[in-house]
């Protein structure tokens, strides 16, 4: 084998790494709030057995590896994407398992910074003599599960910011019109987006304007939570919101000088309604993104409107962002765009995307990319 640029690792083994992070991809929408793993058995340069995290609650990764392995699994290596857990959670440790096995050597991509394990695992595989490597394609493995980093590190979720705009940057004609600005393929692409993250997050004039259902079409995964920041609890008991909040979860953020009678009209149709103290609506956004973290939400895409993605991207705390370019002219100076807020004063304080990715979807440009920290 030919190293690679570390000395600790080998190219066959950055290969079943990047496999390993594929298997893991598969989980996604399934697993949160766990991260997304995937984990190869290899014995004698042959892959002997794989798994990956299929749903949260479900068998690890390493336990699947295991089982497909079967007798093999003795004298392997596991090529894992995370450390693997040590403490009984929804399910046994994993190093547990992996010692049972005879499994001779453990290669990982990151240490997992989840409190009840952040490197026990690893010492626990040590103490029993199975020799462990950490940090081969980390940077991979930390981008993997950008998301659960946050939750953990931070204690909120990723925020996933979507507009649909035209060639000259309007969300909407100066009358508030915007059904539709993209066309079906990028629309199935955005309920994809929806299937897969724990809440959706619309400002309280959206919810008027473009009175929208906010739910993933077909089903995803995961039923999202709806959330309305509605400072007044202004929101119609007639809103197609409302109207189906018995059936999907929703949550109105409402601040300290709403009415109790709209609160209680809200709570009566079947709502969560959320009151929180700030004074100022960034106060109560940055609330509000607290107790989502603390509900271990773990992604929440954010559809607009241009108030709230601004006052988002004055805060910095845009993590992701997918944008749906139409091939149309509005024009207009009051027609809005996507990014209301305060903004920047010079060009060097501009948010940055990298690792930007652009695709069609018929005659729409779809670009998604994740803000530069």
């Amino acid at each position: 084998m030919t190293a690679d640029a570390s000395p600790m690792f080998y190219r066959a083994e950055e290969d079943l790494m990047r496999r390993a992070f594929a298997l893991a991809e598969r989980g996604q929408g399934f697993v949160e709030p766990n991260p997304m793993v995937g984990c190869i058995a290899v014995r004698g340069g042959e892959v002997v057995g794989e798994g990956w995290h299929r749903r949260f609650g479900g068998p690890h990764a390493e336990i699947e590896a295991l089982q497909a392995a079967s007798k093999r699994a003795e004298g392997s290596t596991l090529i894992v994407t995370l450390e693997p857990c040590c403490h009984h959670g929804k399910t046994p440790p994993c190093t547990d398992a992996i010692i049972a096995a005879g499994v001779r050597e453990v290669i990982l991509a990151q240490r997992d910074p989840f409190p009840q394990v952040n490197g026990g695992g690893v010492r626990r595989l040590e103490e029993a003599g199975i020799e462990v490597r950490a940090g081969l394609l980390e940077d991979e493995a930390r981008r993997l599960n950008a998301p659960y980093l946050k939750l953990i590190g931070k204690g909120r979720p990723w925020i996933i910011a979507k507009w649909a705009m035209t060639l000259d940057g309007k969300i909407a004609t100066r009358a508030g019109h915007s059904r539709w600005i993209s066309g079906e393929a990028s629309r199935a692409v955005v309920h994809q987006l929806r299937g897969r993250v724990d809440a959706i997050m619309v400002g309280a004039a959206t919810a008027r304007l473009d009175d929208p259902l906010l739910t993933a079409r077909p089903p995803g995964p995961r039923i999202a939570t709806r959330i309305v920041l509605d400072s007044a609890a202004s929101l119609s008991l007639e809103s197609q919101l409302v109207r189906t909040a018995r059936e999907t979860p929703l949550v109105v953020i409402a601040g300290p000088a709403a009415m109790a009678a709209r609160i209680d009209s809200l709570r009566d149709a079947g709502c969560e309604v959320l009151q929180l103290s700030g004074a100022t609506h960034a106060e109560r956004l940055q609330e509000c993104l607290n107790a989502l973290g603390e509900r271990r939400m773990t992604n929440v895409l954010v559809e607009g409107g241009a108030q709230v993605l601004g006052a988002l991207r004055d805060a910095g705390e845009i993590d992701e962002v997918h944008v749906f370019l139409a091939p149309k002219l509005i024009g207009g100076v009051d027609a809005p765009s996507p990014l209301a807020g305060l903004g920047c004063e010079l060009m060097t304080s501009a948010t940055t995307i990298d690792d930007l990715v652009v695709a069609r979807c018929d005659d729409d440009i779809h670009l998604r990319g994740r803000i530069r920290r």
